[in-house]
């Protein structure tokens, strides 16, 4: 008896002005049918845009949502129940702002940086007048969070005062100052780690993000720091995700930053079209497969060639066949040495699963509009979130 076919959902890209795409149509190779296109043109286009979703009949939209966008998609995601976003609101959280990254780290007991977060300005001057220094303190919100440029070290309370005069920043986000290594991105789809770098700061200097003069290596990232990056990403319950993370020179990995939104080479794009084909299809996609370390050799290409390369595909180890070049391959991994080919085991590609379970309701989360400086400009307000996150 012939097997019935599988319907396939109605797949859509979310697309805005003025907005760098993530995903185009040719990330999705081989989907069937039409893919269509919602565009979101900002100002007053929430109703115009549920509208042309519900018209073109689509069940999964596919799209990051920068922060200035993020509360407004949470209010179209709720309108659309059965629409699917991928990834969803809730997994989209921390890309709003660095204090969300913060709050979603304490609720999993993610490792991070000890932080305080003060919306009250006089408890923010209070606590840096008697805090122990060096501090670091960034911008939460807003439409240009990238390259560190707004990351600030304050080596005293005179720095920290001048600082925040000029900068005025709202609210008032401070963290104890991790002596680091290095930092590491972790790049993962379906909680396996899929590309991972060291990013170093030049001699002398702290910030190790590459535009502000840092350097990159793929070579031997460790085993705590991936195992870090795997349980934030299903904390966040993400199809694809990337973390920041700090290694410290006491060898303790803690989170800086994780989102959905992050650069990546085309390949690695396609890679993730694969997975949300097979994540959404019942298995009638292949399931990608992507060999662990395997950002050791491709790093090894010239990173203008690495670009133009897509749809990269990858055999199994097949011990029959395979055996005389996977069976002897080694690597020293945390305090042995193993297989590669045996880590893919250990770090499988797991499906997501769609839930419609709000985790994060902006009526209870939306620090950053509740307590605004233009409301408490015009209110008594003193219920100020605890900036411990108590």
């Amino acid at each position: 008896m012939a097997k019935k076919a599988i319907k396939l959902p109605k797949l859509g890209l979310i697309y805005m002005d003025y907005v760098l795409r993530f995903f185009d149509k040719s990330n999705f190779k081989g989907w069937p049918d039409k893919i269509e296109i919602v565009t979101y043109h900002w100002k007053n286009d929430k109703d115009r845009f549920i509208r042309e979703v519900k018209k073109k009949k689509i069940d999964v939209l596919v799209g990051n949502i920068p922060a200035t966008a993020y509360e407004t998609f949470r209010e179209i995601s709720l309108a659309l129940p059965n629409v699917r976003f991928i990834p969803s609101l809730d997994t989209q959280f921390s890309n709003k702002s660095k204090e969300n990254v913060t709050r979603f780290a304490w609720k999993y007991d993610l490792p991070i940086p000890k932080t305080y977060i003060h919306y009250d300005k006089d408890s923010a001057k209070k606590f840096l007048k008697k805090c122990e220094y060096p501090k670091i303190i960034k911008k939460s919100y807003g439409p240009s969070n990238y390259g560190g440029y707004f990351v600030h070290k304050v080596d005293d309370k005179k720095e920290a005062k001048k600082l925040l005069a000029e900068k005025k920043y709202h609210p008032v986000y401070i963290q104890d100052f991790v002596p680091m290594e290095a930092d590491i991105r972790v790049m993962l789809i379906g909680h396996k780690p899929v590309c991972a770098f060291w990013r170093r700061a030049p001699e002398g200097e702290w910030l190790t993000n590459t535009s502000q003069g840092g350097s990159m290596d793929y070579m031997d990232v460790p085993k705590n720091v991936l195992d870090l990056a795997v349980k934030t990403s299903k904390s966040a319950k993400a199809e694809y995700w990337a973390c920041d993370v700090a290694y410290g020179i006491d060898g303790v990995p803690r989170i800086l930053e994780c989102a959905t939104a992050f650069a990546a080479f085309p390949y690695i794009r396609d890679w993730i079209g694969q997975y949300i084909m097979w994540n959404i299809s019942d298995g009638k996609f292949r399931k990608p497969h992507v060999p662990m370390f395997n950002w050791e050799e491709l790093s090894k290409m010239d990173s203008s060639l690495l670009r133009t390369l897509r749809n990269i595909h990858f055999g199994k180890f097949s011990e029959s066949f395979d055996g005389e070049y996977f069976g002897k391959k080694k690597k020293v991994y945390g305090s042995k040495k193993v297989y590669l080919h045996e880590l893919d085991k250990t770090y499988p590609i797991k499906r997501v699963k769609w839930s419609k379970k709000e985790e994060w309701p902006s009526k209870k989360w939306n620090f950053q509009d509740r307590f605004s400086t233009a409301k408490l400009k015009k209110s008594k307000m003193k219920d100020f979130p605890n900036p411990l996150g108590g």
